[in-house]
């Protein structure tokens, strides 16, 4: 396997150890301390997978249609996972308004995933390998930024830190989910204005 590819494989692995780091101490009250010291470096680790999988491909000449394809595969196995996570919090005292991520913001972004990959999965098909657009990139970086953004407050949750606007704190770390949703549906647009051909002759 290529060394891009490696780093790309390696995110798929560690999403569901991000998982079960994040709701081992929900599910058993344990680990807190624990959880908290590793979820923000092995996310940061992760995210920057995502940067060494496309360094590596262009310094070796690694880009392949297989990457284009296994790249954003990766990329919308971490987000989902991490988005998943977002939508509880440790803290049961804040019940559902202790989640960073708001139900509804998150299965419309789940519906604009699966819609992305059906795409893809038509464009190879028909031998094209849909590469990532400008709008595809911008999105990914609000995915990352608002991730890191609630991850931090779970963080500080978790540890106990004093924090005494948290219920404004969760409201902007909705906002910063609902930017993500907008700049979702605005690249998936690009992508249909881009590669409309594409639907309008199906596959046999």
């Amino acid at each position: 396997m290529r060394i891009s590819n490696k780093f790309t494989l390696t995110r798929v692995l560690l999403a569901p150890v991000f998982f079960v780091l994040y709701f081992f101490p929900i599910w058993t009250g344990k680990f807190v301390e624990v959880s908290s010291y590793l979820m923000f470096p092995l996310l940061i680790f992760i995210e920057f997978t995502d940067f060494l999988d496309g360094h590596f491909a262009r310094k070796y000449h690694e880009v392949s249609d297989f990457g284009k394809l296994f790249d954003p595969f990766a990329d919308v196995i971490v987000h989902l996972t991490t988005f998943t996570c977002f939508m509880f919090s440790y803290n049961p005292y804040f019940g559902m308004a202790g989640a960073y991520m708001p139900p509804f913001i998150f299965i419309l972004i789940v519906y604009r995933e699966f819609s992305m990959a059906f795409l893809r999965m038509i464009a190879a098909k028909k031998g094209t390998a849909i590469a990532a657009r400008k709008g595809g990139k911008i999105k990914t970086v609000m995915y990352v930024s608002a991730g890191f953004f609630a991850l931090l407050l779970e963080t500080f949750v978790r540890l106990s830190f004093p924090i005494c606007c948290l219920p404004l704190l969760h409201r902007v770390s909705f906002f910063l989910f609902f930017v993500c949703l907008v700049c979702s549906y605005a690249s998936f647009v690009d992508y249909l204005i881009h590669f409309i051909y594409i639907l309008k002759d199906p596959v046999q």
